[in-house]
């Protein structure tokens, strides 16, 4: 081949390339469903009977049209993890006294369990909804992923140690998934198996979607990554209206933007 045929050749890679970049990473189109404004400090999502939620001056509450319930209690001090995975168990978690509290749909208190009085030392860096009865706790004395009984009182230790800080952490019924200082990916079943998910890309803020895909943003842009095993991964833009945003939410291919005035619903479908 000439030299002039090689750089003719050169050249056309250079120009396809932006082509093939697009085809394997294609654009997400989100669909505005419906928007609201924001009074909340922060709001926390929407559950599948269509109940807001969002904690305002510390005290969190739910609405939906006229319907309006909430909680407080000033003398745990600042809520600083809820889980709404089961509309019928919410999970409060208030950090400063080591304490959660489980409500109803109402918003009445089910049960209050302070972890300092537990017969086994608990101190609570994590915490979310698991299944029969159980809730999901990193415990920071040994670094250890366990399950709490919180109709027994009965504390079990279900991993072995984590070598790294946990960075980011989320859970569903089964799962514990949690991404470390390293942005090494990880998955803990209910029976302790540990599961390498891979590294993730470099994020601001994260939501996981299952074992295969996140949604991230960065520099208030939204990506979807999809790391399945049937293809090479893939990070595919999200196309939103808002120039910038303080947080987002995905649930149900439902996705909720934030920012300071509004919040924002977007439909979308993951590959």
């Amino acid at each position: 081949m000439t030299k002039t045929a090689i750089n003719i050749l050169f050249f056309l890679l250079i120009a396809a390339f932006p082509t093939l970049l697009s085809a394997q990473n294609p654009k997400i189109n989100a669909i505005q469903i419906s928007h609201a404004n924001n009074t909340a400090d922060e709001y926390l999502g929407q559950d599948s009977f269509g109940f807001n939620y969002q904690i305002s001056n510390n005290v969190f509450s739910k609405f939906k049209g006229s319907e309006v319930f909430e909680y407080k209690n000033v003398s745990l001090g600042r809520i600083t993890k809820t889980d709404l995975q089961n509309p019928l168990k919410i999970v409060l978690y208030y950090e400063d006294f080591n304490t959660v509290v489980l409500l109803d749909n109402q918003l009445n208190k089910i049960t209050e369990i302070n972890f300092s009085l537990n017969a086994t030392p608990i101190v609570v860096s994590a915490i979310g909804m698991s299944t029969q009865n159980q809730l999901w706790i990193y415990n920071a004395l040994n670094q250890q992923i366990g399950l709490f009984d919180y109709l027994k009182n009965e504390y079990k230790t279900v991993s072995i140690p984590l070598t790294e800080p946990i960075k980011h952490y989320q859970t569903d019924f089964n799962t514990f998934y949690w991404i470390d200082k390293k942005n090494n990916w990880f998955s803990c079943d209910i029976f302790g198996k540990i599961t390498s998910l891979g590294n993730v890309s470099d994020f601001d803020k994260i939501e996981i979607i299952d074992a295969q895909k996140y949604i991230f943003s960065k520099g208030n842009e939204l990506y979807l990554r999809d790391i399945s095993k049937e293809k090479t991964s893939i990070i595919s833009q999200i196309e939103i209206l808002e120039k910038s945003f303080d947080n987002f939410y995905y649930k149900d291919q439902i996705l909720s933007i934030f920012t300071a005035k509004e919040i924002v619903n977007y439909k979308i479908v993951t590959p």
